[in-house]
């Protein structure tokens, strides 16, 4: 019985109310404009190219210290 009062109204009504509300807060976001974006995009991209080389990096120096440790 505490089941049938948490869902009230059919699957379909509650579905259409979920949609309301994704919408309603679709419209409560504050999208960046094209430069905020770009911006952002580059420094994603840039992080992420420093992040690739730092562990390929550290991945070589440990892979070649445990090659001398284990000769």
């Amino acid at each position: 019985m505490a089941e049938e009062e948490v869902g009230k109204g059919n699957i379909l009504q509650r579905g259409l109310g979920f949609l309301r509300e994704v919408r309603s807060e679709f419209g409560k976001v504050n999208w960046p404009v094209r430069q905020e974006l770009f911006g952002s995009t580059g420094i994603v991209i840039i992080l992420s190219l420093l992040v690739a080389i730092f562990i390929g990096i550290a991945d070589l120096v440990l892979s070649n210290l445990l090659t001398l440790l284990l000769r």
